[in-house]
């Protein structure tokens, strides 16, 4: 609660209330507003107060109607913006469940009665999958400062357990050059460079843990060969789907015409299309070779890789041991 009987507050008081109690389809009138002014400050009003206090605001640049009521009309988040930035945050696996339903609620902060009534029960879903990684939250903050500062970071890299608990994977910290955060399949992902390697590197950032900034600069991107024309981030994001690092290839790929919307998910419009005989295509996208591999078997029944050789003889050889296994 406010502290309470201070005149001076007033303004600001009864904006909170149309924050909360109203909205473009919801009025108060003078009565419920001095009547909620009373029940959650313990502040008195009356009615000429109300109106002169709401004209001021409207001064101040707040879209307040007073047309059959009171209503806040306009919010920084309208519901639709509020929605979806509530299920990024419910459906992120690089955050806590503690860490997500405090963000939640803080988004819900931001918005009606109204709204939150439609969203009551987003913060008593079962947990869904996430990180245990507590610490994940801070290392984004330290992430981007140092991407900001262009200095590299040290962090221990960790892998996951039978016992579902982190561990580490190499003995010592790991020193990188970061570039950029990027989010994918709800994970954030770390783009860097190893200083002894001249290829990118994608790191999960809920596996990484005591991440702390160093005073030494990063090395610039213009000299890992990969990026020396800058960090094209949607063209690198088709073309690393899963995060695998290593260098992306062109790639030639029969298939049907039902399947162009499953390319577009997948790869946005950097693709080309050749129509063959009998309804078929051939497509042919640049991407992470590893990437190929998964997403080939993947949509194994509907896809055929022809080129390059050396790949279609590798997802070759998945089939087979698949096959073998499933006899």
């Amino acid at each position: 609660m406010y502290a309470t009987g201070n005149k001076k507050m007033l303004n600001m008081l009864i904006l909170e209330i149309l924050k909360k109690y109203s909205d473009e389809n919801h009025a108060l009138s003078q009565q419920e507003i001095i009547r909620l002014l009373k029940q959650n400050y313990d502040m008195e009003c009356d009615r000429r107060s109300v109106k002169s206090n709401v004209l001021s605001l409207q001064e101040l640049g707040y879209d307040i109607s007073m047309d059959k009521g009171y209503r806040l009309m306009s919010r920084d988040f309208d519901d639709s913006e509020l929605r979806i930035l509530i299920d990024s945050v419910l459906f992120s696996k690089s955050i806590s469940t503690r860490q997500a339903k405090g963000l939640i609620e803080k988004l819900r902060d931001h918005a009606s009665n109204y709204f939150n009534a439609k969203v009551s029960h987003v913060c008593n879903l079962p947990d869904l999958p996430r990180t245990s990684n507590k610490q994940a939250m801070y290392s984004l903050d330290v992430l981007n400062d140092a991407i900001s500062e262009k200095r590299k970071i040290s962090f221990m890299y960790n892998s996951v357990g039978i016992d579902l608990k982190l561990r580490p994977k190499w003995d010592n910290p790991a020193v990188v050059n970061p570039y950029q955060i990027v989010a994918n399949n709800g994970r954030f992902y770390l783009i860097g460079n190893f200083d002894k390697y001249d290829n990118v590197v994608h790191l999960r950032i809920d596996r990484m843990t005591d991440v702390k900034m160093l005073d030494e600069k990063a090395k610039p991107m213009k000299q890992v060969t990969e990026l020396k024309n800058g960090l094209n981030l949607p063209r690198h994001m088709a073309e690393h789907m899963y995060m695998f690092g290593g260098e992306s290839i062109p790639v030639k790929i029969e298939t049907s015409e039902d399947m162009i919307q499953e390319f577009i998910d997948w790869f946005g419009n950097d693709f080309s299309v050749e129509k063959l005989e009998d309804g078929k295509i051939r497509v042919r996208v640049v991407c992470n070779a590893q990437a190929m591999r998964f997403w080939a078997l993947q949509y194994g029944p509907y896809i055929e890789v022809t080129e390059p050789k050396d790949l279609r003889e590798i997802i070759i050889q998945d089939i087979n041991v698949m096959a073998e296994k499933y006899k």
